[in-house]
């Protein structure tokens, strides 16, 4: 019994996320659209299981909840500091720079979580991953201190991940 609903629901979570997100994409919830949530939810991870290296090991759900608070709220602060930068720093006093963050992520889905959230927080951009996968490249758009977005990248965004992953 547990092979076949395996077989049916490869990625029960990511059924359930695709499910919500095509829900709260429509206009309106509907009774129909939170089927086609489902039925997509469920068609999507069985039709890209065979790409997918597995399920990861360890994965809790309880803290992903807690790190995608805290990622939506750096969303929403970091967008209100770059257009206070943009507003207020002329471009000849812009700082931008390269930051090289060493990671001791191992698996690819929460080294994955960890640039899509770099990326998402605006004033930076995650654009290259070592082919051992041991560093990220990131860019900072305006930083006195490169040492200290590393440092913090690694405090409050890895740290978490790496319990999440555990």
């Amino acid at each position: 019994m547990g092979r076949a609903i395996r077989w049916i629901l490869p990625h029960p979570s990511l059924t359930l996320v695709l499910a919500l997100v095509w829900t709260l994409l429509q206009n309106e919830v509907s009774a129909g659209m939170v089927v086609f949530g489902i039925i997509l939810g469920i068609i999507i991870p069985r039709i890209t299981a065979i790409w997918w290296p597995g399920t990861p090991k360890g994965f809790r759900l309880g803290r992903m909840l807690s790190y995608t608070m805290l990622v939506i709220r750096d969303i929403i602060v970091a967008n209100i500091e770059v257009a206070w930068i943009v507003l207020t720093v002329p471009n000849e006093k812009l700082k931008p720079a390269w930051v090289s963050v060493p990671l001791d992520l191992k698996q690819p889905e929460a080294i994955t979580i960890l640039a899509g959230t770099i990326t998402l927080t605006p004033g930076t951009v995650s654009a290259d991953l070592s082919n051992e996968g041991s560093c990220l490249l990131v860019h900072i758009l305006h930083t006195d201190d490169p040492d200290a977005v590393r440092d913090e990248i690694k405090n409050r965004y890895e740290r978490r991940l790496k319990e999440i992953f555990a």
